[in-house]
């Protein structure tokens, strides 16, 4: 039960991830925090995410 909460941490963080670098603004972060299950599946069906952009987005804070 307690390796659920750890996903729900990671995935939010990886929507607050795609929001700063889509955005740049801290008030579209905050909004995206607070809905970040339905932000993420938003980009998931936009198409956002695909062309390997899922990978290149956390990757991108690491360079």
């Amino acid at each position: 039960m307690r390796s659920y909460g750890f996903l729900y941490f990671l995935l939010g963080l990886y929507s607050i991830m795609i929001s700063w670098y889509y955005n740049h603004s801290i008030v579209w972060l905050i909004i995206h925090w607070i809905f970040w299950p339905i932000y993420l599946v938003y980009e998931l069906l936009t198409g956002h995410l695909s062309h390997d952009m899922w990978r290149h987005i956390p990757l991108s804070y690491f360079k």
